[in-house]
């Protein structure tokens, strides 16, 4: 059981955590959760030992062994493979010893003991793990000063897990991993057999893999059974029931004062208006449930351009002259485009985004772009490269060269930016704050384009959530890549998988591309159906054709359904008022203006018919 126990924890002579409390039971997997900033970070700190509480006390299951992940990610001449097979530092030292062990009762017990820890099977389970994790066996073998930082973060999970602590402290585990790696780890975690505590902003990892959400706000711990959207119900409740009470407290509060007002001076009700004072002196105020006003994002309008955005006929797409990373690249982008780039980490989503962009040019084969088009990019190097000396409002000025200060400022609030808020160092802000920052500055030009390359890593749930309410309204075109597929399945209305060198339509939906992923609920042709899902269905000209001729009957029948609108409204008219009626209705009698209204109707159940046919259409060539 791991207890905390009204511990206070000040940094800076600011109060982070105060006099917090919450029981873990054994072998619960607990996702701690809050706002950005809250101090999730602090604790997991507290808890591991780093730093110690100002007061109160963290006790630990005895002889219960911890683990987290060190802050800086392990470098060397080591591979993968030997890095996460010596986080067993016990098999590690046994197996050591057992090679030059001349003691036979001795190398008896090491064995013994090696048996007991299952220490054979631990190549094949570090193996997987790191398979899981995206590590081919080509990639185990590799040395770590090989990889990015963030793959040499994959490894020490990897080894986290392998060395298979009672106690799993994780501090956002999904942050370097793609789509792919994350639903191996869901599955990892779900089965784990210790106690799991978590920092996490993957909805969908806080409702597959938790038995409990612990709530971090204003330095207080609340301990919710159940999975996350299990917590956004409890705590929707709370807040409606702290509302009503506060509604309640204030109205008896009002009547209160209101019988001090009108019986303090009269003699015979003197007495009973200083009881109510006294009583109301004493009323402590009920407070609401405490609500981040800045968490908002609002992108502006682009306003229109004519279809396509972005069309690819046949493109390749790399670094290095004559040696591209994707080939025969088909792919057209109209103005209310929702697409959501799917595939492992390395197959090369960000280089089609930067070659959708213009940070890169296609190499061979045709890209067209609308002659107006303007394109917001965002990735994680901008949140990381943002200046932190300067203020938002004075990084917005300089990007809005020539702006007003009041266009300037409604940009900056248009993500919650106002107040003092927008004259703070940007080294002040959180994570979670330069991330809206960032999505600030590329949207400054309403884009008609918005590319999002992983745009979720410093939001916390909350902030994701109105990232993708945003998202909804947005009147633009959307490209995202993301490993939240809580948000890719609420964002994106079609599926590119990126894979195998190209880029090709998904048919199916979100779910089944986790099943795939998962090799669930597939049929005994997988194979065969992955190859017919990633198919090119016809070539660019070809589609091109098609969509015009689609689109053209859309225009049509939309021409149609307004001409017989009107014609109704005109008849509607000449009924109700006869000395209104337009021209050619003047003089009908009342059964012939019912038949015509009868037969405008029927026509325009049939044009409908037509439309709704041609939408559909244009949504399944889109598909």
């Amino acid at each position: 059981m791991l207890t905390i126990k009204g511990i206070t924890i000040r940094l800076g002579g600011r109060t982070i955590i105060d006099r917090a409390s919450a029981t873990i039971p054994p072998g619960w997997k607990v996702g701690l959760v809050g706002r950005n900033g809250a101090g999730k970070s602090t604790l997991m700190k507290a808890l591991m030992g780093q730093i110690d509480p100002d007061d109160g006390d963290i006790d630990l299951p005895r002889r219960a062994r911890l683990g987290y992940i060190a802050q800086e990610a392990p470098t060397g001449t080591a591979t993968p493979f030997d890095t996460v097979l010596a986080a067993d530092v016990e098999r590690a030292a046994l197996m050591e010893e057992s090679e030059t062990c001349t003691d036979a009762d001795r190398l008896a017990d090491i064995h013994e003991r090696l048996i007991a820890i299952d220490a054979w099977t631990a190549p094949a389970r570090a193996a997987r793990i790191l398979l899981g994790l995206g590590f081919d066996e080509g990639m185990q073998a590799q040395p770590l000063d090989s990889f990015s930082g963030g793959w040499k973060m994959r490894v020490a999970l990897a080894a986290l897990l392998f060395s298979a602590p009672d106690v799993l402290l994780l501090d956002e585990p999904s942050n370097h991993l793609d789509l792919e790696a994350t639903l191996w780890l869901e599955s990892f975690l779900k089965s784990y057999p210790g106690t799991i505590l978590v920092i996490s902003h993957e909805r969908d990892l806080l409702n597959t893999v938790v038995d409990g959400i612990l709530h971090l706000q204003g330095g207080k711990l609340t301990l919710y059974p159940g999975n996350y959207d299990g917590f956004e119900r409890q705590r929707a409740e709370r807040a409606a029931q702290a509302a009503a009470a506060k509604a309640a407290q204030e109205a008896q509060m009002e009547k209160l004062r209101d019988y001090v007002a009108r019986n303090s001076a009269r003699a015979s009700t003197a007495k009973q208006a200083q009881s109510r004072a006294k009583m109301l002196a004493k009323m402590q105020p009920v407070m609401a449930m405490i609500e981040d006003p800045s968490m908002h994002f609002d992108f502006p309008s682009p306003g229109e351009v004519r279809p396509p955005l972005i069309t690819l006929d046949l493109a390749a797409v790399g670094y290095a002259p004559g040696q591209p990373i994707l080939k025969r690249l088909n792919l057209r982008i109209d103005p209310d485009d929702r697409i959501a780039l799917l595939g492992r980490n390395g197959n090369g989503k960000t280089t089609l985004a930067r070659l959708l962009a213009g940070q890169l040019p296609a190499m061979e084969g045709g890209m067209t772009t609308a002659s107006k088009i303007r394109i917001g990019y965002f990735t994680q190097y901008q949140v990381e490269e943002l200046d932190g000396g300067s203020t938002p409002l004075e990084l917005m000025t300089r990007a809005m060269e020539g702006a007003t200060p009041l266009a300037v400022r409604g940009q900056l609030g248009r993500f919650g930016f106002s107040g003092s808020i927008a004259t703070a160092n940007v080294g002040t802000l959180s994570g979670g704050e330069r991330a809206r920052l960032a999505l600030a500055m590329v949207t400054r030009d309403a884009p008609h384009l918005l590319i999002l390359d992983e745009p979720t890593n410093h939001l916390d749930v909350d902030a994701r959530e109105a990232l993708v309410q945003a998202l909804t309204v947005f009147e633009g075109a959307v490209i995202l890549v993301s490993h939240d597929r809580h948000m890719v399945e609420l964002t994106a209305d079609r599926l590119v998988l990126v894979d195998g060198g190209t880029a090709q339509p998904y048919d199916g939906s979100m779910p089944d591309y986790i099943d795939f992923v998962l090799g669930r609920n597939q049929p005994a042709d997988a194979d065969a159906k992955a190859k017919a899902a990633t198919a090119p269905r016809k070539d660019g000209k070809a589609q091109r054709e098609e969509w015009k001729a689609l689109n053209r009957k859309v225009t049509e029948s939309e021409t149609r359904m307004t001409r017989l609108q009107a014609q109704l409204d005109a008849i509607d008219i000449a009924l109700a008022d006869p000395a209104q009626a337009p021209k050619e209705l003047k003089g009908l009698a009342f059964g012939e203006l019912g038949k015509r209204r009868a037969q405008v109707e029927a026509d325009m159940e049939a044009a409908e018919a037509a439309w709704m046919e041609a939408v559909e259409a244009v949504e399944s060539a889109k598909a």
